[in-house]
């Protein structure tokens, strides 16, 4: 086995700034005796873009902004000066002219399973062409006269007066209390944070890992780019999707009472009862009030 480096030969290795940023990392790496495998494994981040930094095929790789991220997050496991690299990767891909800009400027390793694949033009396309569809088939349906069966069937359920729902009661004196677990759903990237800046996780959850948030986590909120990849849990018990996969998210609270207001909001819009038509019995029975002693 080869002797390890000392700490003065480790700063020769890595501190010549007139290196690529390619290079730079690989010396960086092997002076600290860690194997690619070993740094996807400290960083998260998927070993073929590491492989593909390292190399400086920067074209390989979803983007500029997934550049600099999965830069910062190498620099930060071999001991690198991470702003210094991140420059470094930047000026060499304007260099070549650039490889175009992610629609969020986030200089964080961002989950790779974000960037869509080809094919969800073509199921995007299908999608258009099934709701145009609906729209007409639904126009259709309002421009046909109602037949008599229907008019007597829309009589007899009008006629029904149904009872109102009561909102459901809040819980009095009892404190929302975690614990709040994240689970994966598939890979996903991301950050929990409280709101003076201090990083309580950030990283790669890989599908079926768990996160769970500390208890004495002071209002703790989410940065990530597929919220719909999280599956979310409060003492075992689901609560609603904090986002669906068109946009990233950040700062929403995941705190236990956070979760659970959210989710109390959601059930009572769905529990609240519909106004009354303005065509219906109830609207059209009540007649103007009768004047007292008026002949």
């Amino acid at each position: 086995m080869a002797p390890e480096p000392s700490k003065a030969e480790e700063q020769d290795v890595v501190a010549d700034s007139n290196a690529s940023a390619p290079e730079q990392m690989r010396r960086a790496r092997e002076a600290a005796g860690l194997t690619l495998e070993e740094v996807a494994a400290r960083t998260r981040v998927p070993m073929r873009h590491l492989a593909a930094l390292e190399a400086g095929d920067y074209n390989a790789l979803p983007g500029t902004t997934y550049c600099a991220g999965f830069s910062r997050a190498f620099a930060r496991a071999v001991g690198l000066d991470e702003a210094a690299l991140v420059a470094k990767v930047r000026a060499e891909i304007d260099e070549m002219g650039g490889l175009g800009q992610d629609p969020y400027e986030i200089e964080e390793p961002v989950d790779p399973s974000s960037v869509p694949p080809r094919y969800l033009a073509w199921v995007a396309a299908v999608l258009v062409l099934l709701f145009a569809g609906g729209y007409a088939i639904w126009r259709m349906q309002l421009n046909t006269p109602p037949t008599d069966e229907q008019l007597a069937a829309e009589e007899r359920t009008e006629t029904r007066i149904a009872d109102p729902v009561a909102p459901p009661r809040a819980a009095v004196g009892v404190a929302p209390r975690g614990p709040v677990v994240l689970t994966a759903v598939n890979e996903v990237w991301l950050r929990v944070y409280e709101p003076d800046g201090q990083r309580l996780f950030e990283g790669m959850l890989a599908k079926d890992e768990r996160y769970t948030v500390p208890d004495n986590a002071r209002n703790p909120m989410i940065l990530t780019g597929r919220p719909d990849a999280l599956a979310v849990t409060v003492s075992g018990r689901a609560v609603p999707p904090l986002g669906t996969a068109e946009r990233t998210i950040s700062d929403v609270p995941i705190s236990a009472a956070a979760l659970l207001s959210r989710q109390a909001g959601q059930d009572n819009e769905d529990a609240a009862p519909a106004p009354p038509a303005p065509g219906s019995p109830l609207n059209a029975g009540a007649g103007p009030a009768p004047r007292a002693g008026g002949h």
